[in-house]
């Protein structure tokens, strides 16, 4: 599956659950469910490095759960960037491609 594909399930499975929830999917929505989904990893990573209370989890769930916060991460990314019509395969290509080894200059 490419990004463009990834992007087009994540908006239906999103627009799915919002119109069923009754959800108003703002500018603003986009921007602070991406914090949200980003705080909800950072409980994850410190409850698998032991560094937050387990809650009961097993070794096997923590780390499930630090797998589906990074998944929930991206997806919000993804909704985002098609939100605001960023193509964000172009826009990380834009960013990050100039400094990969093979392209930089011996003095960079």
């Amino acid at each position: 599956m490419d990004v463009q594909e990834l992007s087009d399930e994540v908006e239906e499975v999103s627009a799915f659950y919002a119109e069923r929830h009754g959800i108003d999917r703002t500018p603003e929505w986009f921007v602070l469910k991406l914090g949200e989904e980003v705080g909800e990893l950072t409980q994850a990573f410190l409850a698998r490095s032991g560094q937050a209370r387990r809650k009961g989890r097993t070794d096997a769930e923590l780390e499930q759960g630090f797998r589906d916060e990074i998944a929930d991460v991206l997806a919000q990314v993804l909704l985002v960037a098609r939100h605001f019509e960023v193509p964000i395969d172009d826009a990380i290509r834009e960013k990050w491609s100039k400094w990969h080894p093979d392209r930089m200059s011996a003095g960079s």
